[in-house]
């Protein structure tokens, strides 16, 4: 027998593999076509790699239209309330856009994607939860600052007077001096340390707090707001609290004026990103509390004007005697 021959029964009986199942290959590829197949689909409806979607937070109140002569102007010419103190420059451009508003209404000046507006929802309710503000209130003022974000710069630099920036157009310029009084960010600059930030948002910025990071911006704005008498009602302190944020002169009148209507007229129907601000509303608010401001300050300046006119009386009349 050769050696061959005295090795076969050996070979015989070691146990081989089983060959797998037929089956089972193709229940495999099954199983990852069909992965293959819901991943693609998800893909293309956008149900990965897309943000989720947000819906407005509720209304907290729905605003009745103002009546005539409320009680804003007893404290609109002054205060000790938290005011933004914009410039000339600021005041003239900001007079010609609000008095340009009727035009428009007081809408965007291009069409805003809803898509675009659904990154600033859960920050406007986190807002409002963290500082007892109503959210059509911080919606409007963003509106009338940057226009939800759109305008030229919104996230870079600062506006054409070298002192505001961001979506909330905050003042970074108008402290004093090192040591001195604060800007009006520095003043609310760490507001955002009361809320919880979302994980994900739109324009984070690297560090906190900036004046462009969306969070940061808007929990600031709504904490100014709040220190400045806002609550949920959009009445005469909603008023006062967006006069005191862009400032007491007669355009800051106009500010709070079209602010409210248009967070009133929200209220009333819902938000609206691209409808403008209603002529029936902004004329019941001028009434209820622009124009008493309006005479306000007016009789304000009167006051001040009379002050100077005897100082230099005074002073003419001390002249003339040492000359006689």
């Amino acid at each position: 027998m050769s050696s061959a021959e005295s090795q076969a029964p050996a070979l015989d009986r070691v146990a081989l593999p089983t060959p797998p199942a037929e089956w089972r290959a193709w229940a495999l590829a099954g199983l990852l076509a069909a992965a293959g197949v819901t991943v693609l689909v998800a893909v293309l409806t956008g149900a990965v790699g897309r943000r989720p979607t947000y819906a407005p937070p509720p209304l907290p109140v729905s605003t009745p239209t103002p009546l005539p002569a409320g009680p804003a102007a007893s404290s609109a010419a002054g205060g000790a309330s938290i005011l933004a103190r914009p410039s000339p420059a600021q005041q003239r451009q900001a007079a010609r856009r609000l008095s340009a508003g009727g035009s428009s209404g007081g809408a965007p000046r291009v069409h805003i994607e809803r898509r675009w507006m659904e990154g600033f929802y859960p920050i406007y309710a986190t807002a409002q939860a963290t500082f007892g503000v109503n959210w059509l209130l911080l919606a409007s003022i963003h509106m009338q600052e940057s226009a939800f974000s759109t305008a030229p710069g919104t996230y870079h630099g600062l506006n054409f007077a070298g002192c505001c920036g961001g979506p909330m157009q905050f003042n970074v310029k108008n402290g004093g001096p090192p040591g001195g009084s604060p800007s009006t960010w520095e003043v609310v600059s760490d507001s955002y340390l009361y809320a919880r930030r979302p994980s994900v948002y739109d324009h984070m910025t690297a560090r906190h707090p900036s004046i462009y990071d969306d969070f940061d911006a808007m929990m600031a704005a709504a904490h100014l707001l709040s220190s400045d008498g806002a609550r949920y009602a959009l009445d005469d302190s909603a008023w006062l609290a967006a006069y005191d944020y862009y400032g007491h002169d007669t355009t800051g009148v106009l500010y709070a004026d079209q602010v409210l209507a248009r967070a009133i007229g929200w209220s009333q129907h819902g938000f609206c990103i691209n409808c403008g601000v209603s002529e029936h509303l902004l004329s019941a608010v001028r009434a209820a509390y622009g124009t008493p401001a309006q005479a306000a300050l007016e009789a304000a300046a009167r006051v001040r004007a009379s002050r100077r006119a005897r100082r230099g009386g005074r002073r003419g009349s001390s002249a003339r005697s040492h000359r006689g």
